[in-house]
């Protein structure tokens, strides 16, 4: 997966020209943050060079996490077409781009980033993919700013692990009166974020929400520690994010946890692959995560024809809907 290539062309006409020594350096401080996850109370993305390196190393995996959600959530919910978008820490619009690829016909959208530097950043790049009708908010998301009107969407990704958790509480019930139907929490795909992730969940659902995706169900989650749940995604690299980085490779892989909720009761699937399927031979092995609230490993073989095709097909993260391939006695140790 890469960036629309409107945003890519805009990402790299602003980065021309920007000391390379400088852009690794931002680079290297931004992905510390990030791994041990700091909360000194500082807006991290109003230095220039910060937002720079973001452009450069951090926004086209959190791109490929949002985007990657949102279909998943399409898939769940294929009547979920909605027509405004409001993103608490936006950043740059990494939210609002995946929202317009997924959804072209959103009207408009309300983004709340306190960082002046990153939003005259995301104002440029939005001019250059033409995506018009967006307001937005300077207000720190600590001091909540009062809305008019509920959104059919709302997110907040990657923004958690940035605060005290003592304001996470508050922060999610705001924007949970902030959302008019689908509310999306994304984290890093670490046990941290996971533990996250699941309290953002059960509040949620306490409070009468009804899970979309990744959950099948709404019962307490079947994992437990060492294990947690998450997902990745495969990021192509650009010259400059390969240069930023000091990689060879041309692609990463970004692991990412999400949760969203709707205030609609919808569809829900049997199954979502937990982990990557292991082909072997004759046969399928896929860790899913079921709607009877269980964690079961599956093990389907050639010998049962069209599911085990189904079966092959299947990736990481993909969901499994009733009657397609989980025969009742495929249940295998893990």
């Amino acid at each position: 997966m890469e960036l629309p290539r409107a945003i890519r062309q805009a990402v790299d006409a602003t980065l021309e020209g920007l000391p390379l020594c400088d852009l690794q350096q931002a680079a290297r401080r931004l992905s510390e943050r990030y791994r041990t996850e700091t909360r000194d109370g500082r807006v991290h993305l109003s230095d220039r060079m910060a937002a720079m390196a973001y452009l450069a190393a951090r926004l086209p995996a959190t791109y490929a996490a949002v985007r990657a959600t949102f279909a998943s959530i399409g898939e769940v919910r294929p009547d979920f077409m909605p027509q405004n978008l409001l993103d608490a820490g936006a950043g740059p619009g990494t939210g609002l781009f995946a929202a317009h690829d997924c959804w072209p016909e959103m009207v408009d959208a309300t983004l709340i980033e306190s960082a002046s530097t990153i939003r005259d950043v995301g104002k440029d790049l939005l001019r250059a993919a033409n995506i018009q009708h967006v307001r937005w908010m300077s207000n720190d998301l600590a001091a909540f700013p009062t809305l008019q009107t509920r959104h059919d969407l709302v997110l907040a990704s990657y923004v958690l692990d940035e605060l005290a958790p003592a304001a996470i509480g508050p922060l999610i019930d705001h924007l949970w009166e902030a959302t008019g139907d689908m509310l999306v929490v994304i984290e890093p795909g670490t046990p941290s974020g996971w533990a996250r992730i699941l309290a953002v969940r059960e509040h949620l659902l306490a409070a009468g929400a009804h899970m979309v995706a990744p959950c099948p169900h709404a019962l307490e989650c079947p994992l437990s520690p060492p294990d947690w749940c998450h997902f990745s995604r495969r990021v192509a690299r650009s010259r400059m994010h390969r240069m930023t980085k000091s990689a060879d490779v041309p692609w990463e892989d970004e692991k990412f946890i999400y949760v969203a909720i709707s205030r609609h009761r919808g569809p829900h699937p049997q199954a979502r692959v937990i982990a990557p399927p292991q082909v072997r031979g004759g046969t399928v092995s896929l860790k899913l995560c079921e709607d009877s609230g269980d964690a079961a490993m599956r093990l389907l073989s050639r010998r049962q024809g069209e599911a085990y095709r189904q079966a092959r097909r299947l990736q990481w993260g993909d969901i499994v809907w009733p009657g397609a391939i989980i025969p009742a006695d495929s249940t295998v140790s893990s």
